[in-house]
């Protein structure tokens, strides 16, 4: 099945875009083969009670443009969706710059030395959330959703604004551009497919995504998300079993194609490797001294 991604996105960075009713949307100045166009930081409320959802890396640009978009008001909650390098490390000077308290689920849950180099290990919020958590200011509510997959402590968050359809700030769980890297093993394949199932539930009619443009109507696109994963677990099974052993980065031609671009091949390996912990979790492989046997 194929995924409608969008890859069309307008915004400037720096410039603000009101997306939906109480909620604007500021566009980091970091593209790249994993961020797209950059890093979508989400202004939610506005006046005396303002949050700042994910204010990006480290770059004195981005933190300027947030500072612009909300002159006036007041920010009262720095929310973080996860903690990769280029969603959380901004806090520090969002926080200096406000007096904002900051909230998350929790440090990155990997240390450097065990496959966590990919975290931003300084980040330490102020107030943890827990799943179905209420953060509220006095004109927006939001509820955090715990979506492990892409990354063990990946919130999203549900906008619960009477004024507003259904809208789910999706974070890397799910991005309009693009899959979502899972990369272990802060990255986890079977977290990902119950996560994503988690939020089809919901029937949100807007997901607003941590990179890539707002994507409207979202079930049909993680029904094909939900569908591509399995489509690819099973040729990630079948190209083992043709080989009979096989280590994670040999099987990435045959699964990925030649058209897979070179800048990919390490993640695309991540990826892959993701699949085959959960087929060896339900059987269907075994890892032998670091190769990979279909069982």
């Amino acid at each position: 099945m194929s995924i409608p991604f969008l890859k069309n996105d307008s915004l400037a960075p720096g410039a603000v875009e009101q997306t939906a009713p109480g909620v604007r949307r500021v566009l980091c100045n970091n593209p790249g083969p994993f961020t797209f166009r950059g890093t979508n930081s989400w202004i939610i409320g506005q006046g005396n009670s303002v949050a700042i959802l994910d204010p990006g890396p480290l770059d004195a640009a981005h933190l300027a443009a947030l500072l612009a978009a909300t002159k006036g008001e007041r920010v009262t909650h720095i929310l973080v969706s996860h903690t990769h390098r280029d969603h959380s490390p901004g806090v520090a000077a969002l926080k200096a710059a406000t007096g904002a308290q900051s909230y998350g689920f929790g440090p990155h849950m990997t240390p450097p030395e065990q496959g966590g180099e990919g975290g931003d290990h300084d980040f330490r919020p102020d107030v943890t959330l827990a799943d179905s958590a209420i953060v509220a200011g006095s004109d927006w509510r939001v509820t955090a959703l715990h979506t492990p997959g892409h990354c063990a402590n990946h919130l999203c968050f549900a906008l619960e604004n009477a004024s507003t359809n259904r809208t789910l700030f999706s974070a890397d769980h799910v991005m309009s551009w693009s899959t979502s890297v899972v990369s272990p093993p802060d990255g986890d394949m079977a977290a990902y497919m119950n996560s994503l199932a988690k939020i089809q539930t919901r029937m949100d009619e807007l997901y607003l995504p941590g990179h890539g443009p707002p994507l409207p109507n979202p079930l049909p696109f993680v029904t094909a998300l939900a569908a591509h994963r399995r489509e690819r677990e099973a040729r990630v099974l079948e190209e083992l079993r043709r080989a009979g052993r096989a280590r994670a980065e040999e099987l990435v031609p045959p699964v990925y194609g030649a058209a897979l671009d070179a800048r990919l091949i390490p993640a695309a390996a991540r990826s892959l490797t993701a699949h085959l912990i959960k087929l060896a979790a339900e059987g269907a492989v075994r890892r032998e001294a670091g190769v990979w046997v279909g069982s």
